[in-house]
């Protein structure tokens, strides 16, 4: 196979018309050149060049070998400077992870004020849970992701860098009629009657039990659903109620109603996480996010 420096130094040639001219172009020696021409000859089965009393000029072969040359020299570049856009933050593919109430306006508003500063990058979003964000992260799946500590903890991925953006309070969504809805806040004591609708990791700790331990008392059981169209389907219909990220209030149907739970509120931390080796547009994404966050 031909290669890359062999064809731009027969680009050289056949621009400048003479050895000796493509020699001072790439500060190459003449009999340099005519080594390395005299080797690409070898290699292509006959001459490039005639040889001239006045510098050198295609031979047919080298006519077709330099059309080929130039395409894949014009293609190189072209990589070249999309991957100097990638890594400088201005054109490519960004790939950005987040939970689901991370997407309701905190992500969709960083990418809004990311895509006005870089059009030219492409995005591309990925929603699951943080363990899963952080494990396709460090797969080199994503660029970027948006996680949280809710319901019970993160975990610690030593070949991924974590940057706090919010401390999030959760409060309680009740359905319209509850007892307890007028209140500008509640007391997280009034519930202990309640059921709670939420679907924790088996076998640890949540943020739920966490407050009604230090407010007291022990949860009643839970109705497990996961997803959050299908928790305020079941809080309006009064089969329960759930804790809701204040960051995903704008989601919360006007049927319902949130409320904060005062001193006892569980809180949650939202972070983003980047990998070992972030690409530019990734920390820009991450500033976004930061004062997107800080609104």
């Amino acid at each position: 196979m031909f290669d890359i420096e062999a064809l731009r130094l027969l680009d050289a040639v056949a621009r400048a018309g003479s050895f000796t001219g493509a020699a001072a172009r790439l500060n190459y020696t003449q009999s340099a050149v005519s080594r390395r021409i005299a080797s690409l000859e070898q290699q292509a089965g006959g001459p490039l060049f005639d040889r001239l009393a006045r510098g050198v000029r295609l031979t047919p072969a080298g006519e077709t070998l330099h059309q080929h040359a130039r395409v894949v020299l014009n293609r190189l570049a072209r990589a070249a400077d999309e991957l100097a856009g990638i890594h400088g933050g201005y054109s490519g593919r960004l790939r950005v992870g987040a939970f689901a109430t991370a997407n309701v306006a905190l992500v969709p508003g960083a990418l809004r004020a990311f895509r006005r500063e870089f059009p030219e990058v492409g995005l591309a979003p990925v929603e699951g849970p943080s363990g899963g964000l952080l494990r396709r992260m460090r797969e080199g799946e994503l660029d970027v992701a948006v996680v949280s500590d809710y319901p019970s903890g993160l975990p610690y991925d030593d070949e991924v860098e974590i940057i706090p953006l919010v401390e999030d309070e959760l409060l309680v969504a009740l359905p319209g009629d509850h007892r307890l809805a007028g209140r500008e806040s509640v007391d997280l004591r009034e519930l202990r009657e309640e059921t709670w609708i939420e679907a924790p990791p088996p076998g640890r700790t949540t943020r739920l039990e966490e407050a009604c331990a230090r407010a007291g008392f022990a949860p009643r059981a839970t109705v497990r659903i996961a997803e959050w169209t299908g928790k305020f389907g079941f809080v309006a219909a009064g089969l329960g109620i759930t804790l809701v990220p204040a960051i995903a209030a704008p989601a919360v149907p006007p049927e319902l109603v949130l409320r904060s739970l005062g001193d006892l509120a569980p809180h949650r931390t939202v972070y983003a996480a980047l990998p070992g080796a972030p690409l530019p547009a990734a920390r820009t994404l991450v500033r976004l996010l930061s004062e997107a966050a800080g609104q």
